[in-house]
């Protein structure tokens, strides 16, 4: 008998390996991981969504793009990954939430909404003919005048969070967030922090045009670009004073060694 390669098991979703791994799943992880920084910040009055589209090309209208959802009132979504899957999971979302409204005559819940979203998610790593959609969610929203964020895995897997981050730069900017990231912050420190989380993995070159940020204080509210643009500025001036101070420190030393 010949032995058999880690690609013996990636031709199906209900193929385990050895070692207890689902490789398509996996792969939807890795289609996440390639997506574009997507945060979520949980502060003292409220909730906040931001993403950087990332856009390269001039050519691109900036707002044709849609990385952040509104599924109700109290509820929005932003995504990391292949967002057509993404769009398939905000229509299913946004029925869920609806059909609650009409069973029950009450706004859904946030942990409510994630778990059926996350059961749906959990179906397609089961299924022979069909693949896991290659995206994560940040689901977050109010309830009770208690505001809750979610983070979504491909596998169907969920975890709540005070601040988290989705697609590429995780780790950098959640290294970021335990640092700085206080839930009795304010809605101002919370979007100073955002964007200065965005600008720092994109190197300082973040375009307030590129990105999007929504609030959940008591409904659902889109920040506008010029608000956005007012506080990157600052963002921007204490991002380089950092990198000058680090680049003097580097030149001082490398003097110090040749002499």
């Amino acid at each position: 008998m010949y032995p058999q390669g880690p690609s013996a098991y990636d031709r199906g979703i209900t193929i385990f390996s050895p070692d207890g791994r689902l490789f398509q799943v996996e792969y939807a992880r890795e289609a996440v991981r390639r997506g574009t920084t997507t945060i979520g910040i949980c502060f003292k009055d409220g909730v906040l969504l931001a993403v950087d589209k990332n856009i390269m090309s001039k050519l691109i209208v900036p707002d044709s793009i849609e990385k952040i959802f509104m599924i109700d009132n109290h509820i929005a979504v932003a995504v990391s990954g292949l967002v057509a899957d993404a769009r398939r999971l905000v229509a299913d979302a946004r029925l869920m939430s609806q059909r609650h409204h009409l069973l029950y005559a009450e706004p859904i819940t946030p942990f409510s909404l994630t778990s059926q979203i996350c059961e749906e998610k959990q179906v397609y790593t089961q299924w022979g003919g069909a693949r896991p959609f290659g995206i994560s969610l940040l689901i977050a929203g109010v309830v009770n005048k208690e505001w809750q964020l979610f983070e979504t895995d491909p596998s169907g897997a969920f975890t709540r969070c005070y601040a988290s981050a989705i697609g590429m730069k995780k780790k950098e900017v959640e290294e970021i967030f335990e640092k700085k990231h206080e839930v009795s912050m304010s809605k101002d420190e919370a979007m100073k922090l955002a964007l200065s989380a965005l600008n720092f993995v994109a190197d300082g070159k973040t375009n307030a045009e590129n990105v999007d940020m929504t609030i959940i204080e008591t409904n659902v509210e889109k920040i506008k670009k010029e608000e956005i643009s007012e506080i990157l500025e600052g963002v921007k001036k204490e991002y380089k004073e950092v990198k000058d101070k680090e680049t003097k420190v580097k030149e001082g030393k490398s003097k110090e060694e040749k002499k």
